[in-house]
């Protein structure tokens, strides 16, 4: 989208709806209840004038079901007008670091904080991607962070005895990201990194053939050079960030710049992100990082690609919150 060009489907809601048609339905509506193609018609109001049905209802020439385009997806039973969907999920694509919710309250005059949070969560619910159809190959760099809050060091400093309570780890979360030098990025949320944990993620995710890459870490030091091809590490503890070994470059600077990216939007745009929700934000930038090569309206065209067939609940059927 060029730059003061606002496109016809942020415009107004009727729009909108004709942009999703569009797209989800390339061969004619299709009815979300019995997957009939093409022998759906639009209800439209009487010749009197009188409001037979609202805008955008469909009626299956088959089951006889009433259905729009946004059952089954996750615009459905949203009172937001679905224009303000679409440029949402644009500008959440095309924010490097992301865009907050109160941001999004902001730009599409929502009602409230928590509309326009439910509102991004439900896209990055969109955003999350199939299982990987081949495993991560060639180098294959994998790093550690933690996010989260901080914990006091003055015990250090006052030269008092360990207390587990001062440990900087605490009340952080640890995020794992794989990455495919040149290709995907996969990060996960784990509740701790150790030998037992990483080798089945690893074994699922990585290519035999794979040269992977790591830092010093003992967690790798026994097993990754077993399980794969080849298994370098670079010594960040003696400032060694990067050597070349027989033409190859021994280095998990592209994890340390996806872990860069992440720390800033979490930290500068997000600032308060909760363990359950830690998940949604690791897909939202992985999204990104996975469609770095397209622009930011075909970015957007995968996220909506991806919002059919998925429903997120703000509550379930028992009245207990699910986000």
């Amino acid at each position: 989208m060029e730059p003061g060009i606002i496109q016809p489907q942020f415009s107004d809601e009727d729009s909108a709806r004709g942009y999703l048609e569009a797209k989800r339905w390339p061969d004619g509506a299709v009815c979300p209840h019995c997957g009939v193609v093409g022998e759906s018609y639009r209800l439209k109001p009487t010749e009197n004038g009188e409001k037979h049905a609202r805008k955008g209802l469909w009626k299956c020439g088959g089951c006889r079901e009433q259905f729009s385009v946004t059952v089954g997806t996750i615009f459905e039973d949203s009172h937001i007008p679905l224009h303000k969907w679409l440029l949402a999920i644009h500008l959440l694509c095309s924010s490097k670091k992301g865009i907050s919710a109160h941001q999004l309250m902001r730009n599409l005059s929502l009602g409230s904080y928590r509309t326009a949070w439910f509102m991004a969560h439900r896209i990055r619910y969109a955003m999350t991607q199939e299982p990987l159809s081949s495993k991560l190959a060639g180098i294959v760099e994998v790093d550690e962070t933690y996010i989260g809050g901080k914990t006091t060091r003055a015990s250090r400093y006052r030269g008092e005895a360990p207390n587990p309570e001062n440990n900087p780890l605490k009340n952080k979360e640890a995020v794992v990201i794989l990455i495919e030098r040149g290709g995907k990025i996969r990060s996960m949320h784990m509740e701790c990194v150790t030998a037992a944990t990483l080798k089945p993620v690893l074994r699922s995710m990585v290519d035999e053939s794979a040269h992977v890459m790591t830092d010093e870490s003992r967690v790798y030091r026994k097993w990754a050079g077993k399980e794969f091809a080849g298994h370098s590490t670079v010594n960040h503890s003696e400032k060694e960030y990067v050597r070349h070994e027989n033409g190859v470059c021994i280095t998990t600077n592209t994890a340390e710049g996806s872990f860069s990216l992440l720390k800033k939007g979490l930290g500068g745009i997000y600032q308060h992100v909760g363990k359950p929700h830690l998940h949604r934000y690791l897909t939202e930038f992985d999204f990104r990082y996975n469609a770095r090569e397209v622009s930011d309206d075909e970015r957007a065209q995968l996220a909506l690609s991806g919002a059919g067939g998925k429903r997120l609940m703000y509550r379930d059927s028992s009245g207990r919150r699910t986000v």
